[in-house]
């Protein structure tokens, strides 16, 4: 048996297995595992492995999923995520179908559970143990090195400007080369923008928003501007480093918050970024 990330046990499939996911990293996953057969839906968010992903049906985004169509689809499983998908959503699929796998992590090292959840579930425990072999081998090269302190701000929307608390995947990703993103967990977000409390952040937001001020940028090594879920570009980095008058990047924002299989690319592009700071 394993345990999903809300400690529901789960056996080993057996019979027919119709897979659903409702999560764009770990459809990538599933096909990575070899059970490319078994998918019978995803969302429109579900985009790799290209072309491949293509043959699968889409029922939806993540937030938005069309249940009726979901259900006509007849899955024999569905997995959801605590960030990506509502619970609401999820307790209603729970009544149609079920095995319902609820992952949640937090962290590159949770992707190991990850990969033995469901290769254990879906009688992939080679494959699954191929990629944490994979994974483990990034993660030791990457904390190999002696990577110099940075601050940095991770924004991953504009209007209003939104970043990620270090309670997040990709804020512990930066951490393996020692990149603290702004800001702190404890920081009171309301001070930071020059005594102007229109937004203020619930404690423990995890996707806080801000305002630019000098007192913000003068605790900056860099702003990360990323790929997703807003779409910012090269333009977007040129304009706002020009503004601020520290180094702004354009990072891809699947490498850095997709995990999954994408996670053993991902801490390599991580690296070589860092090498290039």
């Amino acid at each position: 048996m394993w345990a999903d990330a809300l400690g529901q046990a789960h056996g080993p499939a057996s019979g027919e297995v119709r897979i659903a996911s409702l999560v764009p990293s770990v459809t990538e996953l599933l096909f990575d595992l070899g059970l490319a057969d078994r998918m019978v839906a995803r969302t429109g968010f579900c985009i790799h492995p290209e072309p491949a992903v293509r043959a699968v049906e889409k029922v939806g985004g993540t937030k938005d999923v069309k249940l009726d169509k979901l259900r006509a689809l007849a899955p024999t499983h569905v997995v959801v995520n605590i960030d990506e998908n509502r619970r609401e959503t999820v307790d209603e699929i729970r009544t149609f179908v079920p095995h319902v796998i609820v992952t949640h992590p937090c962290a590159p090292e949770d992707n190991f559970a990850l990969y033995r959840l469901l290769g254990g579930i879906f009688n992939k425990v080679q494959q699954a143990e191929g990629l944490a072999q994979a994974l483990q081998a990034e993660l030791e090269a990457i904390r190999a090195r002696r990577w110099p302190a940075r601050t940095v701000l991770y924004a991953i929307w504009q209007d209003p400007w939104m970043t990620v608390s270090r309670a997040t995947y990709i804020s512990r990703m930066l951490a393996l080369v020692n990149w603290a993103t702004w800001p702190d967990d404890g920081a009171d977000l309301a001070a930071c923008v020059d005594g102007d409390c229109s937004r203020p952040n619930a404690p423990g937001e995890r996707y806080p928003t801000f305002r630019w001020s000098d007192a913000l940028v003068r605790e900056l090594d860099a702003v990360l501007l990323s790929t997703e879920p807003y779409r910012f570009t090269e333009d977007h980095a040129d304009a706002l480093e020009r503004q601020i008058g520290r180094p702004v990047m354009l990072v891809d924002g699947e490498m850095l918050s997709w995990y999954g299989s994408r996670a053993v690319a991902g801490v390599r592009y991580l690296r070589t970024l860092a090498e290039s700071f």
